[in-house]
């Protein structure tokens, strides 16, 4: 998926209006505007869309962690920088939003995808582990499609 796509998608399930998105990229150090905002939501063949880069997208994973977990502690170094994937995206979200393994599986089935326990460990591993798995575009849509689901209470039990 795309940082747009993954940006977009996010807003939605987290239900944050533009002035919310604006706030939380100030707050990570990010200064934007509502224009600018608009101009990542928008999809890849309409006009005045932007590019939302890596640095943006990273900037908001990172703030929405802070936002929503609070600081690291002072004596705890940073982990070192990994390349973009969906990965290191449901890496960043299961931090942010404290979600369990359990939580993780019910918005992937919520969102038409069956996964396994073992699977979703293979997902959340480092990449030069002999057990990582890459996370596709599909699985990416079914988690973002469970989490708006559950977040958003349009879940149909």
């Amino acid at each position: 998926m795309n940082n747009n796509d993954v940006l977009r998608r996010l807003r939605f399930a987290l239900n944050i209006d533009d002035d919310g998105l604006v706030a939380l990229f100030g707050r990570g150090g990010l200064t934007t505007s509502v224009e600018q905002v608009w101009g990542w939501m928008g999809r890849e063949d309409e006009p005045g869309t932007m590019e939302c880069t890596d640095d943006v997208l990273f900037t908001f994973l990172d703030t929405l962690i802070v936002d929503r977990r609070g600081p690291p502690p002072a004596h705890v170094a940073p982990p070192p920088p990994e390349p973009f994937s969906n990965n290191l995206v449901l890496k960043k979200l299961r931090i942010a939003l404290k979600l369990r393994d359990t939580d993780m599986l019910e918005f992937i089935k919520l969102g038409g995808r069956d996964l396994s326990k073992a699977e979703l460990g293979g997902l959340l591993r480092h990449r030069e582990h002999r057990h990582y798995r890459p996370c596709g575009n599909q699985l990416m849509r079914a988690f973002f499609a469970g989490l708006t689901q559950t977040m958003r209470g349009t879940r149909r039990d």
